[in-house]
């Protein structure tokens, strides 16, 4: 299943304009909270899907019944670009175990790339709600090389929710027909048409990575 955000009109589609302009994007800080604030109206939009119970809360005046998640929750990117988008979800889903994974891009003489997944700590994933979050879905193979490695380390989520802030028609194709026998969501901020020879999404924003940060060497 694919949700897309911006198909509305909401706020979210203010924040997702300033990531965008090449003048606004400059300011890092704001960059990094308009990744957040994207994380944190997604966050609110998955967990309409989660599982829920009723609690009963002593509050001073009496008892009140509340509805509260009963997924076991497990946020989990990859490092460096997805430090920003991750933290808008952790504000939310506070309470919820983390995962963190190290992949990089390997260039060939060809010009062409691959990725290597380096590094996986994560808590065990089995039957667990599993949210894999990275703001950039350019050809989505990343991700899925990300997802596999997470499942070999730590067992099979009971479901996983995708998020990206922006995504490439080409990367939602290939995450859509890689999981569609699996129970996974794949929600979205964005998703523009183009996608470059060097796997940049166009229109875009650019790097992600270096936007929040400051450019890598």
């Amino acid at each position: 299943m694919l949700h897309v955000l911006n198909h509305e009109n909401t706020i979210l589609n203010k924040f997702l304009a300033q990531m965008r302009d090449k003048n606004v994007q400059q300011d890092s800080m704001r960059f990094r909270r308009n990744m957040e604030r994207v994380a944190e109206i997604m966050a609110y939009e998955i967990s309409k899907k989660l599982n829920y119970k009723t609690q009963m809360v002593e509050t001073p005046l009496g008892i009140a019944s509340v509805q509260s998640i009963d997924d076991k929750v497990v946020l989990a990117t990859i490092l460096r670009a997805g430090l920003p988008f991750h933290q808008g979800f952790l504000n939310y889903f506070d309470d919820a175990e983390n995962g963190f994974v190290s992949a990089y891009r390997k260039s060939r003489p060809d010009g062409s790339f691959i990725v290597d997944v380096e590094y996986v700590s994560t808590s065990s994933l089995s039957g667990k709600t599993l949210i894999l979050v990275d703001p950039m879905l350019a050809t989505g193979s990343s991700l899925m090389l990300v997802y596999d490695a997470l499942i070999r380390r730590a067992g099979q989520p009971a479901h996983t929710h995708f998020a990206a802030a922006f995504a490439s028609e080409q990367g939602v194709d290939y995450v859509m027909k890689h999981t569609s026998r699996q129970n996974c969501t794949l929600w979205c901020a964005a998703v523009d048409e183009e996608l470059t020879s060097k796997s940049y999404i166009v229109p875009g924003i650019g790097d992600a990575g270096d936007l929040a940060y400051g450019e890598k060497l």
